[in-house]
């Protein structure tokens, strides 16, 4: 495939078909983890090394896996890279590794995961699966990082990240926000934005 193939892939991942904000996939940990842009940064990176991992040995496997046990087989190895992940967060981001919880097992049952997994990685060549991995992976951790971005400011009134306030605005904190109505409210809104400039 050519390079403007891979870069298409890529992009659509991020933009056309973006896993939360277009296909309405993974919707879960975006309204748990997205409370902060560092908590959404952590669990699309996450998802982005599982999405990209696990596409490409499904893709590399994907003649040697009979039909009657695809989705096992699919499973057995997004929980393998799940695995790493956990285990590897537990080791040396710990306060991490507990904010995300249960979200961060859970990767995988992810539709997201599951999903181009059946779709695109057991029917592709591997290095068309990775960029496939990478995009929609990077696609989620921008729409998470989004919407982080927003319930933080709104929330609390400041945007932290790593030990420092990237921005600070002056206004009463709604609390709503940073609360799991405020995930709706938020995702709500960038779904009637996003439809509004596709009509238009």
């Amino acid at each position: 495939m050519s390079e403007k193939s891979y870069a298409h892939e890529f992009k659509k991942g991020v933009l056309k078909d973006n896993p939360v904000l277009c296909l309405l996939l993974g919707l879960c940990p975006a309204l748990a983890v997205s409370t902060s842009i560092e908590l959404a940064l952590g669990m699309g990176a996450a998802v982005i090394f599982v999405l990209t991992a696990s596409n490409l040995i499904i893709s590399l496997l994907r003649g040697q896996i009979p039909v009657t046990v695809r989705i096992p087989s699919f499973i057995v190895v997004i929980a393998t890279f799940v695995t790493v992940v956990d285990m590897t967060m537990l080791a040396f981001l710990p306060p991490l590794h507990r904010a995300l919880g249960i979200y961060l097992p859970l990767i995988v049952v992810n539709c997201i995961v599951l999903g181009r997994a059946e779709v695109f990685a057991s029917r592709n060549p591997p290095a068309i699966s990775v960029v496939d991995g990478l995009g929609m992976g990077t696609g989620f951790t921008l729409a998470l990082m989004l919407i982080g971005g927003i319930r933080e400011l709104f929330g609390t009134g400041e945007i932290f990240f790593m030990g420092h306030t990237l921005l600070q605005v002056n206004i009463e904190p709604a609390m709503l926000m940073i609360l799991p109505p405020g995930a709706f409210f938020v995702i709500g809104l960038l779904l009637g934005l996003i439809n509004l400039l596709r009509d238009r």
